[in-house]
């Protein structure tokens, strides 16, 4: 019996293949800008995929810097503060100009 390869996809490769939609990128960083109780770690990692699906290094690199410091945890009390006064923090993709 001849076995043949067979070649799967990770789930992170999956999941950057369809960040390549940025309308997918957009709905990934709202849900987690959307999580009751967020984990610090989980931003970063959310912004690294989608720098990875729709970036160059420059951005992979900014993420790395972002995630190095406190500033995910600053978004988050952005998020609530604003929530706070009945607003809400929000990720959609930016409509490109037409010449």
């Amino acid at each position: 019996m001849k076995s043949e390869k067979v070649q799967v996809k990770s789930h992170e490769d999956f999941l950057i293949d369809s960040l390549k939609d940025p309308e997918e990128s957009a709905a990934y960083v709202f849900a987690v800008l959307e999580e009751e109780k967020p984990e610090i770690e989980l931003l970063p990692l959310c912004l690294g995929h989608v720098a990875i699906a729709l970036g160059g290094e420059g951005d992979r690199q900014w993420v790395k810097d972002f995630g190095a410091s406190d500033k995910s945890q600053v978004v988050y009390e952005l998020a609530t503060w604003l929530d706070s006064l009945g607003l809400k923090l929000t990720v959609s993709v930016k409509k490109l100009e037409q010449a």
